[in-house]
């Protein structure tokens, strides 16, 4: 599918988060943890943070550049090339254990159906594009990250990809595509969280999966369908 060209008649997008919903636990609290397990930092410095990030954000109390760029200052003086072989060990050893059977099978059903299959998540493009790929998701949009000569800086670029920044990513990312807008509110959007309510809430079809909970009383009340996956 080029960019520029009108969507096929009948295509109908199928939105995926990443984190608690096609993913058994957070992907950058679990980078981090793996980074601590191989001393690339510091575990005195990051152990504590880490886990108070984690759960803030999952409360929906944590501002969005705080989250972001707390997690992407750990590729901070990065290379690509010398990150390359840390995230392939990273997917290897702590992301595909934890991808549930459940999740795959959904993903493969819309794939079936002929829906164009989109990850959108907060974690940053670096971490999730190995995920996207196991998933054969072919559309991915992540929060973005500076690079400066070559390194990731440790700072985030343009607009994060995360609560109302998912609604402003996914219309550009339809319209750099030539694609009507009128493609988002006849989505499939599934996700966990409360941090997902402004996408939740302009899709066709809402999907709470394992959904936090503010997000299940929220569900409750709009009536939005609920899953819940078979988890390790």
């Amino acid at each position: 599918m080029t960019a520029g060209t009108g969507a096929p008649p009948g295509t109908r997008l199928a939105l995926f988060d990443l984190d608690h919903t096609l993913l058994t636990g957070d992907s950058d609290a679990l980078w981090c943890d793996f980074l601590m397990l191989r001393r690339v930092v510091d575990p005195a410095v990051f152990a504590a943070a880490n886990t108070d990030m984690d759960s803030r954000y999952r409360a929906g109390k944590a501002g969005a550049q705080e989250f972001c760029e707390f997690y992407v200052s750990t590729l901070t003086g990065m290379t690509r090339t010398t990150g390359e072989a840390l995230r392939k060990e990273f997917l290897d050893k702590v992301i595909r254990p934890r991808i549930p059977a459940d999740a795959r099978a959904l993903v493969e059903r819309h794939r079936q159906a002929g829906d164009v299959l989109v990850m959108t998540t907060a974690t940053n493009r670096f971490i999730t594009e190995l995920t996207a790929i196991e998933f054969g998701i072919e559309h991915l949009i992540a929060t973005e990250i500076e690079e400066f000569h070559g390194a990731f800086t440790g700072r985030t670029r343009d607009v994060l990809n995360m609560r109302e920044g998912k609604v402003t990513r996914l219309s550009d990312w339809l319209a750099k595509r030539g694609w009507p807008q009128v493609m988002m509110g006849e989505a499939t959007f599934y996700s966990d969280s409360i941090n997902d309510l402004p996408l939740l809430s302009v899709v066709g079809t809402p999907v709470v999966v394992d959904a936090d909970a503010k997000l299940a009383a929220e569900a409750g009340r709009r009536g939005w369908r609920s899953m819940a996956f078979q988890r390790a």
